[in-house]
């Protein structure tokens, strides 16, 4: 009996990954943007659900790691397989950036940011892309709706994704290795 469970447990691991590779191949993620290089990709599964694929992308010269701890360049995308209510999305990330414990001084600019928001689509894409000396533009299929050039609005937004305590320590862990 034991052994059957294992045999089906493999099974289930080998369909999660091509499952993965063709998501990933669906969300077609560029191997690079405007001067930066994808780093690594992931799919967000929620009971059993694909919920997203995720790409970020950094100077080339650089690892993933190095370049979120040193707040440089930092693109992160987001294409959806499902349809998302905003205010969802919205009370996911408030959640996450209060377990993370965000400065309250960023509530007025998140606050501006989320009103951004609009109802997810399947085939929607969403990036927040951070620049030095320009700050973090938030992209809805590729149309800037939100910009700011405060860093530490850029690195806790970002950090909902790429710090501890973020929407999902194993998505963070394979953008980031």
């Amino acid at each position: 009996m034991r052994q059957l469970f294992i045999c089906l447990m493999l099974m289930m691991s080998i369909t999660a990954h091509a499952n993965d590779a063709d998501r990933l191949k669906h969300a077609d993620f560029p191997a690079q943007f405007e001067g930066l290089a994808r780093k690594n990709q992931a799919v967000l599964t929620y009971l059993w659900a694909d919920v997203y694929a995720a790409a970020l992308y950094a100077s080339a010269d650089v690892s993933a790691r190095q370049a979120w701890a040193q707040q440089q360049d930092l693109r992160l995308v987001l294409y959806y397989f499902r349809d998302i209510d905003r205010k969802d999305v919205i009370k996911a990330a408030t959640a996450t950036l209060e377990r993370q414990q965000a400065s309250a001084r960023l509530k007025p600019e998140l606050d501006q940011l989320h009103a951004r928001f609009r109802n997810i689509r399947s085939g929607d894409r969403y990036a927040l892309d951070f620049r030095s000396g320009r700050g973090l533009n938030l992209e809805i299929n590729g149309q800037v709706v939100f910009s700011s050039r405060d860093t530490e609005l850029a690195k806790a937004y970002m950090g909902i994704w790429l710090a501890p305590k973020g929407l999902s320590d194993s998505l963070r862990g394979q953008l980031l290795n």
